[in-house]
């Protein structure tokens, strides 16, 4: 079986948690194939998403590391499943390959918290709203992908609107609720939208009013992924080159403690809601 080219966001974190449990008890991956009845190459490309492995062998890894977590080995057992087909597959080789990357985090998640200081979260845009956006790249982008990536990102929506309703908090600063991006009838629109969602049953949408002055990750567009055992939550960071994702127990730890200070720093969803509805008014 050849390798993967392009293993997803999925299968390299799964690889990447086999090798922690590896490190953890400070085996070799020479130690480990040897009791595995492979070889090193074999590990490090599974520990690098590029191989996957059967249920019984992760089991039989699990064993090997000396992993008591039995919720973590069912959890990682549940994704030695074979590749499946997801919506966001239509778009392989038409969008940038994190945007793929990011819905496959958001839709094995168990809940989303994100904040945003410059930009209205992604999973609640308008149409119109996202369009403007992706017109403002620099270079211009042509047409046909302008109307791919809105098409993608509507799309995208689904894990927070549809069937499985994700619960969902939002922070947001004043700054991202009073950007025009398409002109004041496509802003109303957006913020008006935002009200909508925002009386959703999983949906919470805090606000960050100028006034409040500095946060912790001020500037930072920042989605925490919770999933379904907590060693196996992501973070997924925007930066000019492209998507970051964050992996490390430690990382993982210091931004669960960033948000749970911004969202003390936010204003109450009722609060949040009657600041959203005066920006309207003013528009």
């Amino acid at each position: 079986m050849a390798p993967r080219q392009t293993p997803t966001i999925r299968q390299r974190r799964f690889g990447a948690e086999l090798r922690r449990l590896r490190e953890e008890v400070g085996m070799s991956a020479e130690t480990a194939a040897g009791l595995l009845g492979t070889n090193r190459t074999m590990i490090s490309n599974i520990e690098a998403g590029r191989f996957g492995i059967s249920e019984e062998r992760l089991r039989r890894l699990a064993s090997i590391y000396e992993c008591a977590d039995q919720a973590l080995i069912d959890t990682l057992a549940e994704m030695t499943g074979g590749r499946r087909t997801h919506w966001w597959e239509e778009y392989r080789g038409k969008v940038p390959p994190d945007f793929l990357d990011v819905s496959e985090v958001e839709h094995y998640a168990v809940r989303l918290r994100t904040v945003q200081t410059a930009h209205l979260p992604g999973l609640f845009h308008t149409e119109d709203h996202a369009r403007a956006i992706f017109e403002l790249l620099v270079p211009p982008l042509p047409r046909l992908e302008v109307e791919l990536r809105v098409a993608h990102r509507l799309a995208r929506q689904s894990v927070v609107t549809g069937d499985r309703a994700l619960p969902y908090v939002g922070v947001i600063h004043e700054a991202a609720l009073r950007m025009r991006f398409g002109g004041r009838t496509t802003a109303r629109a957006q913020l008006s939208r935002l009200l909508e969602d925002g009386e959703r049953d999983n949906v919470t949408f805090l606000v960050i009013p100028f006034r409040t002055g500095g946060f912790p990750m001020a500037g930072d567009s920042v989605l925490y992924a919770d999933a379904p055992n907590p060693r196996l939550d992501t973070v997924h960071m925007d930066s000019p080159t492209g998507a970051v994702f964050i992996d490390s127990p430690t990382q993982l730890a210091h931004f669960r403690s960033r948000l749970d200070l911004i969202e003390e720093a936010a204003l109450s969803p009722g609060a949040s809601r009657d600041f959203i509805s005066a920006i309207v008014r003013d528009l």
